[in-house]
């Protein structure tokens, strides 16, 4: 069986960090289509699989109750979203990859990678609403929050760094990107009392949604910004 090696990149070019002397070359670009890949395919679980639990209301309950203990979705969402922290980890190699000397750039794709990593692994699952609303929270729903704090924590710096990589115009467009992801947390998270205690919130979906679907786009304009770089290898 013949052995594959990736050579250390010299310092002046981490873009040709996929080039090796008699061995195929990492293919750097399709580790950028990752992060093109990992946005539609979580899109996509968001519109197909909520269709799997019957009464589920994508505009009225959260994501984490697609996964949550007991749920009907649980057993589809787990496997996919193990699918989808592949694809964030592997954008965020080709992030780093592509780098060359732009520190800022360098850190977002350590910052993706680690994110990916973090998800490999299923985030310990909220109860079910009527279970946290007669008192049966555990530990488990504790950690989601802390999970879910990690998680929006990744997402920040990286498009943080991001708005320093790049030119004025995607550093405004990362600027806003924050802003509307920090005000929709900020509604999501006020209806978090009445997620528990099982009462109505109509709109608690539609927020989350939205915030997830403003970081889901900015990972496709990296991914297509990180692409059009000079010296970024096929």
């Amino acid at each position: 069986m013949a052995e594959y090696s990736v050579a250390v990149p010299t310092r002046g070019s981490p873009a040709d960090a996929g080039t090796v002397s008699g061995s195929p070359v990492v293919p750097v670009k399709s580790l950028l289509v990752c992060g093109i890949l990992s946005s539609l395919l979580y899109a996509g679980m968001n519109i197909f699989i909520p269709l799997a639990w019957d009464g589920y209301n994508s505009a009225s309950r959260v994501v984490s109750e697609l996964s949550a203990i007991g749920a009907p979705t649980r057993s589809l969402w787990v496997p996919f979203g193990f699918v989808w922290a592949v694809l964030v980890a592997a954008f965020g190699l080709g992030v780093w990859m592509s780098a060359e000397r732009n520190r800022p750039l360098r850190v977002v794709g350590l910052v993706l990678l680690a994110y990916g990593l973090f998800n490999f692994v299923p985030w310990p699952p909220m109860h079910q609403r009527e279970v946290l609303a007669a008192g049966g929270a555990t530990l488990t729903d504790t950690l989601h929050l802390v999970w879910s704090f990690v998680a929006v924590s990744f997402m920040m710096v990286a498009m943080a760094f991001g708005a320093a990589a790049f030119g004025k115009r995607f550093r405004l467009y990362s600027i806003t990107t924050i802003v509307i992801l920090m005000t929709l947390g900020v509604l999501t998270g006020r209806d978090a009392p009445r997620i528990q205690a099982n009462l109505p919130t109509p709109l608690v979906g539609v927020w989350e949604r939205i915030s997830i679907g403003v970081f889901l786009l900015w990972v496709v304009v990296l991914a297509l910004a990180v692409w059009r770089r000079p010296g970024v290898k096929a």
